[in-house]
């Protein structure tokens, strides 16, 4: 198993059309749907993961859902703003499978890549070669179980807290704060999910929208299944509009001030988010 002691990797930022940026942007503006699957989405049945082969169960990304995955057994860990991991974070080289525990039933099959750049997931537990991941997929805090073999490994220095109630976003960079700003979150009907997340892409829209700069998490809406025609992904996105800041009125996305956004822009895929209620 490769070791990136210097995480390289974190200022890729996959250039997607407008179309995609409105869909991931849908969740803080827009028009918000209830449905009972999002868009894109494939599921696999109870069954699905019972086989090897990877046509039999689905791929983790943010349009899909991944049943049978673990739930994270600590969404809560690093209130204290660690993110509850030693900021290792893993890149597979090719698809890896995923299983439910160490040598147990695949679930589902983690691709390379995410939305045009490279997939890199935060480690949340290893029991000896073995390294558990949280997954992209709905449901919000899935996890899986990842084999040493065929990944590429990092290290982050940085962790990004959200305060929902405060309507405060902290980063810090090796435990110590690296900024803090007043922010914009969720609704009252839809409120941005508590949890333990991560950064999961880094998204340059190729034409003009409300945010240069989008990053989408690891999480969904906890109470639509689609906005925008999207898969329902909760990011990180900029605003033009700074009267919002400090306000519960986006569909769960968090809007930040643009000082904010430009220190985000810097922080590795795959770093921790955790969102306290």
């Amino acid at each position: 198993m490769a070791t990136t002691n210097a995480p390289r990797y974190s200022r890729h930022a996959a250039l997607l059309g407008a179309a995609a940026a409105v869909l991931l942007l849908g969740g803080c503006g827009g028009a918000a749907q209830h449905r009972t699957a999002s868009a894109g989405e494939r599921s696999a049945g109870p069954s699905a993961g019972t086989g090897t082969g990877a046509a039999k169960v689905p791929e983790a990304t943010t349009f899909t859902t991944v049943r049978g995955a673990p739930e994270d057994a600590a969404p809560a860990a690093g209130a204290d703003g660690e993110g509850g991991t030693d900021g290792t974070v893993v890149h597979p080289t090719g698809p890896a499978p995923v299983f439910d525990r160490p040598g147990g039933r695949r679930i589902a099959t983690l691709p390379a890549t995410q939305l045009g750049g490279p997939t890199w997931v935060p480690v949340v537990e290893t029991s000896g070669e073995w390294r558990r991941v949280l997954l992209p997929s709905r449901p919000n805090r899935a996890s899986g179980w990842l084999a040493g073999t065929g990944l590429r490994t990092a290290r982050t220095p940085y962790t990004v807290r959200v305060e929902v109630a405060k309507r405060q976003l902290t980063l810090l960079k090796s435990g110590r704060r690296a900024g803090r700003w007043t922010v914009a979150v969720g609704g009252a009907k839809t409120p941005t999910p508590a949890g333990r997340t991560f950064i999961m892409a880094s998204v340059l829209p190729g034409k003009k929208t409300p945010s240069p700069l989008v990053l989408p998490l690891g999480t969904h809406s906890a109470t639509l299944d689609t906005f925008g025609g999207g898969p329902g992904t909760v990011a990180l996105h900029g605003w033009p509009d700074a009267s919002v800041f400090g306000k519960a009125v986006t569909h769960g996305c968090v809007r930040v001030p643009a000082d904010a956004l430009k220190a985000l822009s810097r922080v590795p895929l795959g770093s921790p988010v955790l969102i306290t209620a």
